[in-house]
């Protein structure tokens, strides 16, 4: 067993059994939640306030609420249900729940939101949440990206807002520069994660992917790319990134700050880019728009469950927490602290387009990627996902180290995507 794997196995263990610092024992019932947003800035307040709702209409009852890093979170969760140990209220990355649900460890919630009236229609990436025909749980966040250029970077080439791929592709090559002749580029035209796992080196990819008009799979969960616009795509962010036009073997968190710092002159990224600009030196140059590329990448994010194997009360306090978290309350709330559109078509957003200038973009944002049905998790795939979205960035890293044509490496894909499925 691994180093790593020992640390969050001991982690999981000491969850299960309540020994983590600081866990706080209450009087009566306590719910376990666990969750890796509880110190983000924005969702993690907003976790907070839903909390504190709960505990003041529920006497007696306490929430204990752990966090566990995200690197480590599906297998920490992995161990805790697989040793009968689950928290009570469930939360996971909504690329991650489908094999819980599959398991039979997520609590069927249709006979909940039906005696709930709780309308789910029009709420933003639900139709993710459902498994075998069944709701294991609510969307608590879909998102879709926008477009952040440094204006001054853009005006001093003279060049325009690119609306197209081929006028980002044209600035961004004359954007990338060797500002002081040493021979290395000191300002890139764009910004893409390179380095890390394979689920973000997928969503960068789809940047050219999507506006290609290639998909992973289709509405069928069929594997389609092996197609001329896939082809196509990765032909384009092979360019993107061997000519250098992104700087290469960077987290994403270092490519946001060199681009909140000025370094990179065009970025597309999610609403969790803007608190990161806020901070950079480039801050006053930066602007935002609709992305250049249609339909915008978007995507589900995380969800809310319930434990199949909870204790029936627990059941229904965990069910009273999800009615308040998507309540129009709160689902209004996290408009405001999350500083994102949330997923619920009810919500009241007023507050939050005062508080977040560019509020009516991620709205729209959001909707152009909905409305394609766009999702980070193929259909098909979903239980495949972290063996696929390995699979889709080694080779095309191949692609790029060895120089190897497109129309090849889309083949590979094919090959291996199809072989996923059959395991």
């Amino acid at each position: 067993m691994t180093r790593t794997r020992l640390a969050f196995s001991a982690a999981a263990l000491a969850l299960a059994a309540g020994f983590l610092p600081g866990a706080a024992w209450a009087q009566g019932k306590v719910l376990k939640f666990v969750s890796w947003q509880k110190d983000e800035r924005g969702v993690g307040d907003w976790w907070g306030s839903v909390i504190k709702e709960f505990e003041a209409t529920h006497p007696g009852v306490k929430i204990e609420w752990t966090k566990v890093e995200r690197g480590a979170y599906a297998d920490t969760m992995t161990t805790l249900f697989a040793g009968g140990k689950p928290p009570d209220i469930v939360h996971l990355a909504s690329f991650e729940f489908q094999k819980f649900a599959d398991n039979g460890w997520l609590e069927p919630l249709d006979p909940y939101i039906k005696d709930a009236k709780l309308d789910l229609k029009g709420w933003a990436g639900q139709d993710t949440c459902t498994w075998n025909k069944q709701t294991v749980c609510t969307m608590m966040l879909y998102f879709g990206y926008i477009f952040a250029y440094n204006e001054e970077l853009l005006k001093k080439e003279g060049l325009s807002v690119p609306k197209t791929y081929a006028e980002f592709l044209a600035a961004a090559q004359k954007l990338t520069k060797d500002l002081n002749g040493d021979g290395i580029v000191d300002q890139f035209g764009t910004g893409h994660e390179t380095k890390g796992g394979g689920g973000q080196y997928m969503s960068e990819m789809m940047n050219y992917t999507l506006d290609a008009g290639g998909r992973w799979t289709n509405d069928a969960g069929k594997v389609t790319i092996n197609t001329p616009e896939m082809i196509e795509g990765l032909s384009r962010w092979k360019t993107i990134v061997k000519t250098s036009l992104t700087p290469r073997d960077l987290p994403a968190g270092e490519v946001r700050q060199m681009f909140a710092d000025g370094k990179i002159a065009m970025k597309t990224d999610g609403p969790w880019l803007y608190p990161i600009i806020q901070k950079g030196k480039a801050k006053e140059q930066i602007k935002l728009g609709m992305v250049p590329f249609k339909p915008p990448v978007g995507g589900s994010s995380n969800v809310l469950g319930i434990a199949a194997d909870a204790p029936k009360e627990n059941k229904k306090l965990v069910w009273d927490f999800i009615a308040i978290a998507t309540s129009d309350k709160f689902q209004s709330s996290y408009a405001t602290l999350g500083a994102s559109p949330p997923p619920s078509p009810h919500a009241d957003t007023s507050a939050a387009i005062k508080d977040t200038p560019h509020f009516d973009l991620l709205v729209q944002a959001t909707k152009a990627a909905a409305d394609a049905k766009v999702d980070r998790i193929p259909k098909g795939l979903e239980l495949q996902f972290n063996e696929f979205a390995k699979m889709v960035m080694e080779e095309s890293q191949r692609m790029i180290i060895q120089d190897l044509d497109p129309k090849t490496v889309a083949a590979t894909m094919q090959a291996k995507a199809e072989a996923l499925q059959k395991q």
